[in-house]
């Protein structure tokens, strides 16, 4: 996506423009419109994204001791529809939709963070796992019913994912061997992996990031942050 100013944003409480591109609520279905110059080598990307969620859930929680970040799981189970002009291709599939706010930069309250999201016969289980600037760690897992009602849980134990190309660690937890299926977006600073390990005895496939905040506050990587997400004034 493309970074904008202040001009190029419009929002509602349905629907929320960046540029081009957009996002909307229409009835039971959020529609991502996708209009967007690819970097570094420029190419058009254009195609909207349906998500319809088979379960909502209102559960809300604080990410930091002083209330100052927040993470909502909206759709925390959906099903999901893309199909692009350009390129050429569409999928569908299971997807996923939460939402994160604050009041101050995030790499001003962590150092770090891991967070993996797995579908179950029972709807969705969460882990999300920060360390804090001072170093201190904070975590939560949660089971979310086919209801909406989010339950919190005992965390499972640490285990290690191992590293990617850009040395990225890659922490996790689980409670039966974890396997990586695929490195699905690697950087310096961020990785998102595709994980098959078993939850309550079911084999299952977990999304997993992990996201160095002390790495994306090196002066070396936000000069290369435009070359992976533009910029527009």
């Amino acid at each position: 996506m493309t970074e904008r100013g202040k001009k190029s944003l419009h929002r509602t409480s349905t629907q929320f423009n960046v540029g081009p591109s957009s996002m909307a609520w229409e009835k039971d279905c959020l529609v991502i419109r996708i209009d967007e110059i690819t970097v570094p080598f420029p190419s058009r990307i254009k195609g909207e994204i349906r998500l319809y969620p088979t379960i909502y859930s209102d559960y809300h929680a604080h990410l930091d001791p002083k209330g100052e970040h927040h993470w909502r799981p909206v759709a925390p189970l959906a099903r999901v529809e893309a199909k692009f002009e350009k390129p050429n291709l569409k999928w569908r599939g299971t997807g996923y939709h939460d939402m994160n706010w604050g009041s101050v930069p995030l790499e001003d309250s962590f150092s770090s963070w891991f967070w993996s999201r797995t579908a179950t016969q029972k709807g969705a289980h969460i882990v999300y796992d920060r360390t804090l600037r001072d170093k201190s760690a904070a975590g939560f897992a949660l089971e979310i019913d086919r209801s909406g009602q989010a339950t919190e849980i005992a965390l499972p134990k640490p285990i290690e994912l191992g590293t990617t190309f850009w040395q990225m660690r890659r922490p996790a937890r689980a409670d039966h061997p974890a396997i990586v299926e695929a490195t699905l977006e690697d950087s310096p600073f961020y990785t998102r992996s595709h994980v098959k390990t078993v939850i309550d005895r079911e084999a299952v496939d977990v999304f997993h990031e992990s996201l160095s905040l002390d790495r994306f506050r090196n002066p070396i990587i936000q000069t290369m942050l435009p070359f992976k997400m533009p910029r527009r004034t």
